[in-house]
C-alpha cells in the first residue's frame, strides 16, 4: 500500500487516541509506511496533552476510553482556541446514535466503526488532509 494515495499535505502529525494498545501500534506502522508522522496515546486526558504540545494536523480518536472519554477529550478540544479546528476522525466499535449525534455538534470531520478497513481510513485521512 506504500506510496498508494498521493499527498498534498506530506508533514501534517496525526494523532491515535484509544486505549487499546495492538490497535494503537497497528495504525502507527501501518500510516508510518504510508510517510505520515505519527504520535499515540491510550486515554482522553493523554491525547489533550499530546494535542496541547504538538497541535496535529489530525486526530483519530476512540469514544470509550478511560480516565477522559473521546467525546469529553473532542469537548475540550473544541473549547481550546488553539486546537478547536483541529479535524477529528472518530474510530470506534460502538456506534451508539446518540454518540454520533453528540460528535456531530462538536464538529467531527467523519466517523468511522470498528473493525475498519484500512484503505478506507487511509482514504479518509488523506482527504482530510489535503483539504487542510
Amino acid at each position: 500500500m506504500l506510496g498508494l494515495f498521493k499527498r498534498k499535505n506530506k508533514t501534517a502529525t496525526i494523532l491515535v487516541v484509544d486505549d487499546e494498545p495492538d490497535l494503537v501500534s497497528s495504525i502507527k506502522t501501518r500510516l508510518e509506511w504510508n510517510k505520515f508522522n505519527v504520535e499515540t496515546a491510550l486515554n482522553g486526558r493523554e491525547g489533550l496533552d499530546q494535542a496541547e504540545q504538538i497541535e496535529p494536523g489530525l486526530i483519530l480518536l476512540d469514544c470509550n476510553m478511560p480516565e477522559m472519554s473521546g467525546l469529553e477529550m473532542l469537548r475540550l478540544l473544541r473549547q481550546n482556541k488553539k486546537l478547536k479546528k483541529i479535524p477529528v476522525i472518530m474510530l470506534t466499535a460502538v456506534c451508539d446514535a446518540g454518540d454520533i449525534t453528540i460528535a456531530g455538534s462538536l464538529g467531527i470531520t467523519d466517523y468511522i466503526t470498528k473493525p475498519f478497513d484500512f484503505a478506507q481510513l487511509l482514504a479518509k485521512i488523506s482527504r482530510v488532509l489535503d483539504e487542510k
